[in-house]
Order: C-alpha cells, then structure tokens, then sequence
C-alpha cells in the first residue's frame, strides 16, 4: 500500500525513530554505558572477570541493536567501530567487534511491506510489477538503504539498492545534533574551523542519499575500471535508477568474512594489493576517492579479483588537492621539516599558531610509515590503533600539536578511508614496498609487484587519466 499522501513527508519513519527519540536514545545509552565501564573496570581490578565479562557482552549487543534499529550516522558509527581497531584491551575489543560486525551487511532488517511501499512511490507501481522478478528477503541490510535481488524484463540479474523512509530526515536531525558539540570540539581543539567541516560533512552525506548521484559515481567507476586485470565495479542501469532506488548488476562473490575463514595466504595478500591499489590509484589517478572502506563493500569471486560495491561516499577532487597531497610526501622522506610546515601552511592546516616543526613530522611519520621508505611494511592491528590515538587520545602524546591543527574539509573523508584501509589491510596481514607501489601511480613509475606489471598495459591505455 502506498505511503498516504497527507502524511508529513519529512517526518522520519517510525521505525528510525523521531529526532528526540533518537537523539535520546543514544544519550541514555552513553551514559549508561559510560557508568558501566567504570563499574566494569572496578570488578577486573577486584579480580571479578565474569561480571566484567558479563557487562561488556551485554552491552556490546545493546550497541548493535540500538545502532542497527537506528540506521544512518549512527549505524555507519557501529559499521566502522567493528573493523576499526580501537585502543582497548584484546578480549574487550574483540567482544564489541563481534556483536558489530553484523552491521556490516546483515543489520536488522526493514519491514518488505515498508521497501516495497518506497518502490512504488518511485516508480508508481508495486516491485512485482516493475520487475520481472523481486526477492522481498533482503540482500543485505545497510546504514542508509536495503538491497533486494530483482530481474529485468530482459533477464539481467539486479540487484536494487533501496532507501529507507525518512532516512534522509533522518540524518539531518543526526547531523543537527552533531552541530551541538561544535562548542565542545572547539574546547579540543581550539584551531579547528568546525562549519566548514559540518558543511563538507553534509555534502557527503547528501551525496549519499541521492541514489541517482550515486549512480553516476559508481558508472565513473565502472568506465574507468572496465577491463581492469582484477578490479571489478558492477555495471549501473541508470535508466532504472530513481532518487532512491539503484539498480545495478548482481555479481556473485564470498563476503570478506568469508574469504578470510577460506582463502590462503598468497590470495589475501593479493586481494590486499587490490584494495589498495583501488583506494589510492584512484585519487592520484583519476582524483575520485571511494570514501566509504569497510569489509561489507568488498566482494570475493574467488577468481583473484576484487568486486568493489557502494559508491554513495565518493569525492572528487581537485587537481590542486591532489597536488599538495603528493607534495607532502618529499619532506617526508628528505626529513625537511621546512618544507613540511610549508605545505602544510599551504593546505590550510595552521589557521593561527603554528605547532612545534619536529613534533609535526614526527607525527606526520607515524602516519605514513607504510610509505616512508622502500621497505617491506606488514599492516598490523598495532599500527592501525597507533595512527588514531596519535589523532584522539591524549594519551597518544601528540594532543597539545594537534590542538593547533586545523581540518581542511578535502581532508575529511582522507582520514576516514585511511583508517579503514589500514584496519582492513591489517586483517589481511598485508605486507608488501607500499612505497614502490605508490610511486607507480604518483609519478608513473616502472611497475613494483607482479600485479603492477598485470596492471600497467590496462593504465597505459586508459582514456581517463586526470
């Protein structure tokens, strides 16, 4: 039954919940939690681990329901604190990393009668009669939408990637509370200009609820990546895209879940060369930059490619951007920190009192060990959960700098790919000169790896190099 056209169109969905509720929700969950883990640490310290034990797997199971029933932000929070690795105590980590997981592509589901009622407000018919076929059991279940199998009338195999009701209302009230803390960020980090980074946040996310858009990013993908040796995008049928509808190829392949129970050791260490070729190769080669890396977006054939899905967080940037990324790597290796704060100064890093130069590079090292030298470099749990407290903890040793640090907005989904591909890369223990790699697609150098050489005849012959 189709939505009744008197309802306020831009209220959420009962099923997100209104903004106070949400808002509420995830307040009295904090400070519930907050109370626990003190009381938690308290019973370890008296040599009480059950009770411990006990709360951390409670409450990491609430954190997934609340996160899940609750899509948008706060899912996609859940969806990158389950890969992420976060500085707490193994047994602890692994506890909220297990519950979360399943956010990754198999959160609680919407209602069918609820998916079908979007369809046919964006076609104007009901799913049977817009498709050959549709599988009302859900594909996946995502932040912002859900995927169902369907078919063409032609018999191409689909999938269709619809959005959820009230979702997008939904997030603005999300990000209108996010605006509340601007103050208290500010206390942080007195230097961060806060509105211009809410702004870019913004336009990601609207980005992100425009399925039409999203279907435009991902066709430039597709283009750009067609014939690649082992890099495989999903063709769009953009004729059968809506606002909040996509449609593209259904492609078959295992979840990174499964790969990394079944595959060997020299398969995950080319599906990591994969990933990361794509995540980089695509900024320094075509300037667009897939912002969204979490192992529900990848998918396996089992043929020694890698199927990359979800292009709603995709940035574009400028050739000037892109310039002043590669141009913060020279310093790096000649050690010159002048010319670091120089084009730091340039990029809009240092809006008022410039940070101690040594200090800096020591920072801006630890954040690029994988490339400062030619040397093989193993991802590591270690070294993922090293380059964020760097960033957030106090206890990391760099919060006083990093309080004179200004975000540029073009650096926002930066960090955030960069500490996705570093978790994702160390759970395929990925070792490999990711500096030689690198300069492949930085300065055209000669190929690296076995797999630069299978690339290198498909990037010379390619049409869209920016």
């Amino acid at each position: 039954m189709a939505r009744n056209p008197d309802d306020d169109p831009k209220a959420p969905s009962p099923a997100l919940g209104s903004r106070a509720s949400r808002a509420g929700d995830l307040a009295k969950f904090s400070a519930n939690a907050g109370v626990g883990m003190v009381a938690a640490r308290l019973r370890q310290m008296a040599g009480n681990d059950d009770a411990a034990d006990a709360f951390h797997g409670r409450t990491a199971q609430q954190a997934a329901e609340l996160l899940g029933s609750m899509k948008g932000l706060a899912m996609k929070m859940g969806q990158i604190a389950s890969f992420v690795d976060v500085d707490l105590p193994e047994e602890v980590r692994d506890t909220y990393r297990d519950q979360l997981a399943a956010l990754q592509a198999a959160a609680p589901a919407m209602d069918t009668a609820v998916i079908a009622e979007v369809i046919e407000e964006q076609y104007g018919a009901p799913p049977e009669d817009v498709f050959a076929t549709w599988d009302p059991e859900p594909l996946a279940s995502a932040s912002i939408g859900q995927v169902h199998r369907a078919t063409l009338p032609d018999g191409t195999e689909v999938i269709t990637k619809v959005q959820y009701p009230g979702i997008a209302e939904a997030i603005e009230h999300d990000l209108d509370n996010a605006e509340v803390l601007a103050p208290l960020v500010k206390v942080v980090s007195p230097n961060l200009q806060v509105r211009p980074l809410m702004t870019e946040l913004r336009d990601r996310m609207r980005d992100e609820l425009d399925y039409q858009r999203e279907a435009q990013y991902q066709h430039a993908f597709a283009q750009r990546y067609d014939g690649h040796p082992f890099v495989r995008i999903p063709a769009v049928h953009a004729d059968w895209c809506r606002p909040r509808v996509l449609v593209a190829d259904y492609v078959r392949g295992a979840s990174f879940e499964t790969m990394l129970q079944t595959a060997t050791e020299e398969a995950k260490q080319r599906y990591a060369e994969a990933i990361y070729r794509f995540s980089f190769g695509s900024l320094h080669r075509f300037r667009l930059f897939n912002g969204d890396p979490h192992p529900g977006n990848y998918l396996f054939p089992g043929d020694g490619t890698v199927v990359f899905v979800d292009f709603g967080a995709v940035k574009a940037f400028s050739s000037e951007t892109r310039s002043l990324i590669r141009r913060q790597l020279a310093p790096l290796w000649e050690n010159d920190t002048a010319a670091l704060m120089d084009v730091f100064d340039e990029a809009g890093f240092f809006p008022g009192t410039r940070p101690d130069p040594e200090r800096l590079m020591e920072w801006f090292r630890l954040f690029n060990r994988p490339v400062v030298d030619h040397e093989p470099f193993t991802y590591t749990a270690e070294f993922a959960r090293a380059v964020i407290t760097a960033t957030s903890d106090p206890r990391g040793g760099y919060l006083d700098m990093i309080r004179k640090l200004n975000l540029p907005p073009d650096y926002l989904v930066l960090n955030r790919i960069q500490w996705g591909v570093n978790s994702i890369l160390a759970m395929l223990g990925a070792t490999n000169r990711w500096r030689s790699i690198s300069e492949e697609f930085w300065f055209g150098a000669p190929p690296a790896t076995p797999m630069g050489e299978e690339e290198r005849p498909f990037i010379d012959a390619s049409p869209y190099l920016a």
